[in-house]
Parts: structure tokens; sequence; C-alpha cells
């Protein structure tokens, strides 16, 4: 298997991968619980560039030509800049008073949302794009990275806690109270 950048070309699957990750939270900001309008909307954001979903903040694990799995990370500090054309369309589209909380922070690159083929989970795929991050931005640049998890996810959790990660606070989105774990270099 190979982790690698993402290209444009990859964006359908991403889109699958991610959707399964954010579900909830997309469906939360399309206002609507539709999987093929959720697909489309990630679909929409995955295909284009300057935004935080972007294929460009993506990493794919592919084996075989098959992409088994994708994650999205950028750096907090950037989470403004990248949020806004999400904003703008769900305020076009969607809800005109969309207004999320900050889910990231300056000071952390932020692993937005991580997904694998539901053919291939439960295979260390995901495991295997977390240790990629860790190697690429902990141990090569000295990062922070840092993500979210929700209280109903105990096992991503486990996985988390077991690469290293510590519960550093907590954050809301879209009226979700979730966990804020990061993983530095001591």
């Amino acid at each position: 298997m190979i982790i690698r950048k993402a290209t444009f070309e990859d964006s359908e699957t991403i889109a699958k991968y991610l959707l399964l990750a954010m579900d909830e939270i997309i469906y939360k900001f399309i206002g609507e619980r539709n999987p093929k309008t959720a697909y489309y909307f990630v679909l929409h954001f995955v295909g284009a560039e300057k935004n935080q979903y972007s294929y460009e903040n993506c990493f794919v694990a592919e084996e075989n030509d098959q992409i088994l799995g994708a994650v999205a990370v950028y750096e907090g500090g950037r989470l403004h800049e990248l949020r806004q054309p999400v904003i703008d369309y769900v305020r076009l589209n969607f809800n005109p008073d969309f207004n999320p909380e900050d889910e990231t922070e300056r000071g952390e690159f932020y692993i937005d949302a991580l997904g694998v083929s539901p053919n291939h989970q439960g295979k260390g795929i995901g495991s295997k794009l977390l240790q990629f991050l860790i190697e690429e931005y902990i141990t090569k640049y000295n990062e922070t990275l840092g993500l979210l998890v929700e209280e109903e996810n105990p096992n991503a959790k486990k996985l988390y806690l077991k690469l290293g990660f510590k519960v550093v606070g907590t954050k809301t989105l879209v009226g979700k109270t979730l966990e804020h774990l990061q993983l530095k270099r001591e």
C-alpha cells in the first residue's frame, strides 16, 4: 500500500470516504438527512481548490490502483480562509444563517476527516494513514496534529489514544460537543 498526495482525479472516491467520517456534520450543514445531497455537497468541495475539503488538502491510501482510504488535513490557522467558500455555499443554497464554530486553531495541523472504504475497514488502513501523518507532520517537521472525536465513537478515540494523541479539551461544531485531541513531539 502506498500513501500519496491526492489528485483531482481522486475526487469522487475521496468524497465517498470523507462523507463516511462526517455525514452527521454535513447533514447539519445542509439541513437535511439526504445521503445523495450530502455526497454531492462534499464532492463539490473535494473537486474544487482552496477550501478545507479540497483534494489539495488530502492524502489517499492506494493499493493495486484502488483507493482504500482518504484523509483531509490542513494548517488550523487557515481555517477561516479555507472554510469561507463552504460557508458562502451553505448560506446561498441551504441556510442563510449558517455560522459554524471554529473546529481547529493556529498551531496545529488539523485532521478534518478520515474515511476508509467500507470493504476495507478493520484492516489497519486508518491507522496507516494516521501513522503517515504522524511521520509527515510530527517526525519530519515537529508540528502538532489535532482532531476531534465524537463520544459516540469510542473505537476511534481508542485508536487515537493508542497512537499517542492526548485529550486537550472540547470543541463545539454545529452544536455538537466533541473531544479535541492533539499529538505533538515530546
